[in-house]
């Protein structure tokens, strides 16, 4: 009976934890369509529209690390995830507030310049939605490993955080192809946009109250660090952690910290750039380029769609034909979104049989090539059904990517001395630290959660190291401490690291660049060329991955 109960308990918890990531899924998955057609109705140029997008990647990558080494040092009696969880969770409650709000906020804050306030108003609130979104499931990430640390515990912990996670991108993608403005409270609230971010509100909302049950372990569990800042461990019991309430000396010892941190986080970042195998830079090169691909599509669907194959303005007066062909368009590319969703789901759940059957390379392969297809199609046709079926196709490659690279490295580190051999040794490496509340880390190719997928996911004994998302926690803070100490054996964070850098970078360069190819061919159908040109730069690349011992001698 005793233990009935603690089933029952522990199965609770973990369903109210990833009910939040759910939550942030849907608010991400919705973003996606709307935040394109939102900057350029406020006026915005495509080039700068494609780079504000670029912007919440590169604050990922600097603060993230810093958020998550504060909450492994954090000590208090919500516990140490909670309370960055509730603040960032709060970001993403502003930012859902002002994104479809904008515009009457800039009248009431300056009438006389709307646009250009209206723009850089829906930017700032874009990023903090989009930061304090990824910043927040990757702490859940790490709550995940505090609450469930057995191998079975994370194995089914991080296997319904991936299926909410992915119903979570479905409903986002749904929520936004239903036509809502003829629905009374949507006409009262302001139009389509307006009713959605209130429903993404709402509901987000309701996923937040669910930690409020959660109470984190501190005393048992939650002292199996992660990582612990070295500013904040040597000075915490002196000083205060937020570094403007800190006396003036106290605060110069922070700075002058904070300053040698990040010499060395350059250092260290330099190492692994110039020591990593050859096997993951051929994975990680085809990551990269595949990702590209991917990304342009989905990026810039919604204006594709609505400017492209409907032909409307999303500039437009909202009572005009051409606005209203253009949100028609932003709505069938939310219901193409949510079929590619759809597809990768299904197919994850059958992708184990299909590499044991056809093998790595095969379906690695033809993921790559269905991409060209449909990105080839999707550039000359004029057909709306014949877009939104090759949309839904791509699917099959969202989950290919999702996790066939994390499967391969798996495969790099069971057997290192054969993949590795030609391989410079890495003067970055991991070290088995003498505390005993500090957890041996254990190979795992399970694959992020981006929206979607549920299969092959395989036991994670320390998400901090071995989970793409948490390793980014780990790239800075005590990386300096890691020169003093070197071991044979790699980490499986690093590379599991090195593959997220993948799919951040993947979002930078379209996102730099995409918007100013299009002001000057002046067509939406060139973000559907570059994502073709990328796929098949991605099908070349893909060539040169190394599935098995035999593809060594390539």
């Amino acid at each position: 009976m005793v233990v009935k109960k603690w089933f029952q308990c522990q199965m609770w918890k973990l369903l109210l934890v990833n009910t939040l990531s759910c939550g942030l899924e849907v608010c991400m998955a919705a973003g996606t369509v709307y935040i394109p057609p939102l900057l350029l109705q406020a006026g915005m140029e495509e080039r700068y529209m494609t780079m504000m997008l670029a912007v919440t990647p590169v604050l990922g990558l600097i603060f993230i690390p810093m958020i998550g080494s504060a909450s492994d040092s954090w000590r208090g009696r919500f516990g140490r995830r909670t309370p960055f969880i509730w603040i960032l969770s709060l970001g993403v409650l502003l930012g859902l507030q002002i994104i479809p709000q904008a515009r009457r906020l800039t009248l009431l804050i300056s009438p006389q310049h709307p646009q250009w306030v209206q723009a850089g108003m829906q930017a700032a609130a874009v990023c903090l939605v989009e930061f304090c979104a990824q910043a927040c499931l990757t702490l859940l990430l790490a709550l995940l490993s505090d609450l469930f640390p057995g191998d079975e515990e994370n194995r089914k912990a991080f296997s319904v955080n991936s299926l909410m996670t992915s119903l979570g991108g479905c409903l986002g993608f749904l929520l936004p192809s239903v036509d809502w403005s003829q629905v009374p409270i949507a006409v009262y609230l302001g139009g389509q946009e307006a009713f959605v971010y209130t429903l993404l509100t709402l509901l987000f909302f309701g996923c937040l109250l669910s930690t409020t049950c959660i109470k984190e372990e501190a005393g048992v569990r939650g002292e199996r660090k992660i990582l612990v800042h070295p500013p904040l461990k040597s000075l915490g019991s002196r000083c205060c952690p937020f570094p403007f309430l800190l006396r003036p000396r106290c605060l110069r010892d922070v700075l002058c910290r904070r300053a040698s941190e990040g010499l060395s986080m350059l250092h260290h970042l330099y190492a692994v750039c110039t020591h990593v195998p050859q096997v993951i830079w051929r994975l990680f090169v085809a990551e990269v380029c595949s990702w590209m691909a991917l990304m342009s599509v989905m990026l810039f669907f919604a204006d594709f769609m609505g400017e492209g194959l409907y032909q409307g303005v999303p500039g437009a007066d909202p009572e005009s034909q051409e606005r209203k062909h253009y949100d028609e368009g932003v709505r069938m590319a939310s219901l193409a979104l949510f079929l590619q969703c759809a597809v990768s789901v299904l197919c994850s759940t059958l992708m184990d049989r299909w590499v044991a059957l056809l093998g790595a390379k095969v379906v690695y392969t033809s993921g790559v090539a269905l991409l060209l297809l449909a990105t080839t199609v999707m550039s000359v046709t004029d057909s709306v059904m014949m877009v939104t079926v090759m949309a839904a196709v791509t699917g099959y490659t969202l989950c290919v990517l999702q996790v066939l690279p994390y499967t391969l490295l798996c495969l790099y580190h069971s057997d290192r001395k054969i993949f590795f051999k030609s391989s410079r040794p890495r003067p970055l490496e991991r070290t088995e630290s003498n505390d005993p509340t500090l957890a041996k880390p254990v190979p795992s190719c399970g694959p992020p959660a981006k929206h979607q997928a549920v299969g092959l996911i395989p036991p994670v004994a320390e998400p901090s190291v071995e989970s793409p998302h948490l390793s980014l926690l780990v790239a800075g803070g005590d990386r300096a401490e890691a020169d003093s100490t070197q071991v044979s054996n790699r980490g499986m964070g690093f590379d599991m690291a090195i593959l997220e850098g993948a799919y951040l970078l993947s979002q930078l360069l379209p996102a730099m660049c995409l918007g100013s190819i299009v002001q000057l061919t002046n067509s939406v159908r060139a973000y559907m060329a570059c994502a073709c040109c990328f796929s098949l730069l991605a099908l070349l690349f893909a060539r040169r991955v190394v599935y098995s011992h035999a593809d060594l001698q390539c």
